[in-house]
């Protein structure tokens, strides 16, 4: 063994697998992940005295025994006891299998989308219930009954049959969309538990979300101005981008295309892979991203795609254009108005697409995309009023 401080990180990424083992030798999921956190508290106390030269294995008889602990001075569960009593060999036992199951069971369909979530950061992700609550702005104890209630919810399913990893992958797309809040960088941890989830699957679609966080995430230290308003894509300083990950992402993706399993997410990640590519914003291959939005259009049939793909359209083909595509659309989807004065902006429509502007920004929910959407209108009527 050894001393030293503990890489919170690191001790982080063995939790699925210690989760997965508990929960493979017959402990129920609730129960299991309480052991897994007290396992972690234990851990963070005797490692910096102590370390083990396995530190997987330690996790897992030591969780192990706090499960049997709990069960033994448990009465209702006297039943369990007699069949867990026997602790089985110290050591990793979950597969593959084991952990993909963890990721149904937290994206559960009887769960809503802000518990599936929350029971993921927690379970999955090792977050504290504290931690978790900052991020999403709301009071510890409102978050710890959430978490609570999901646990009873999962604790309860006969998990005889498949799940459903689609709804896993929307999990942790709403994730890693929730960015930053509190101490607790959201992008970076569902980053991390994609890393965990692709090496338990083998579906092309788990690699293509990979690429695309990658992929977003590389560009993030050029997106927000240190006074916290967003710059637009044409805008940033390209030079702040992390090379690093859009290497990575490109890899990831490239090696999920090889497989012929086209799904949404790796449509999107080629979008995103071709933005990165560019030197400069007068460099982006529009015509290609359009093409790329038709197959995203062709698996989703989604208006918010329909949306987008109306922007490119206007990039790649000129506003008019973009302005035609987005006329079939409703004007009541999100950022809808936004699109219209970008393309009545890059027509030459100032006067309209100020007043746009403005009403996009009165729409918006988000606080710094209403900053940025007022600040175009401003910017543009300062034009107008300049020109006479």
């Amino acid at each position: 063994m050894a001393s030293g401080a503990v890489d919170e990180a690191q001790l982080r990424e063995l939790i699925p697998g210690v989760l997965a083992a508990l929960v493979h030798r017959g402990a129920d999921f609730a129960a299991a992940e309480d052991a897994v956190q007290e396992a972690l508290v234990r851990a963070l106390d005797a490692w910096p005295r102590r370390r083990p030269d396995d530190s997987k294995a330690w996790l897992i008889t030591t969780a192990w025994r706090c499960f049997i602990d709990h069960t033994r001075s448990d009465v209702a569960r006297r039943a369990r006891e007699a069949r867990v009593f026997d602790e089985p060999p110290p050591g990793p036992t979950e597969s593959a299998d084991d952990t993909l199951r963890l990721y149904f069971l937290c994206a559960h369909p009887s769960l809503t989308s802000a518990s599936a979530v929350a029971l993921t950061l927690r379970a999955l992700g090792g977050l504290t219930t504290r931690q978790i609550a900052q991020a999403y702005l709301v009071p510890e104890a409102t978050m710890a009954q959430r978490i609570s209630r999901a646990k009873r919810t999962v604790g309860a399913v006969r998990f005889d049959r498949p799940g459903d990893l689609g709804i896993v992958l929307k999990v942790l797309y709403l994730v890693f969309n929730e960015g930053y809040g509190g101490d607790v960088d959201l992008s970076a941890e569902a980053i991390r538990l994609a890393r965990q989830l692709s090496r338990a699957s083998d579906d092309p679609e788990v690699a293509g979300l990979l690429a695309l966080f990658l992929l977003h995430h590389a560009r993030r230290p050029a997106r927000i101005r240190a006074d916290g308003s967003l710059v637009r894509l044409d805008e940033q300083d390209r030079g702040l981008w992390r090379r690093d990950l859009i290497a990575e992402g490109v890899d990831v993706l490239q090696a999920a295309l090889a497989r012929d399993r086209l799904g949404e997410y790796q449509a999107q990640a080629a979008i995103a892979a071709l933005h990165a590519d560019a030197q400069s914003a007068d460099e982006t291959d529009w015509v290609q991203i359009v093409e790329w939005y038709d197959e995203l259009v062709a698996l989703t049939d989604s208006p918010v795609v329909r949306l987008n793909r109306a922007v490119a359209v206007g990039e790649a083909d000129g506003p008019h254009a973009g302005l035609r595509a987005l006329a079939d659309l409703d004007p009541g989807l999100p950022r809808y108005t936004a699109a219209v004065a970008h393309l009545r902006e890059r027509a030459g429509d100032l006067a309209t697409a100020a007043r746009l502007y403005a009403e996009a920004a009165a729409q918006a929910h988000d606080l710094a995309e209403r900053n940025h959407l007022i600040l175009r209108a401003a910017t543009l009527r300062q034009r107008l009023d300049a020109s006479g």
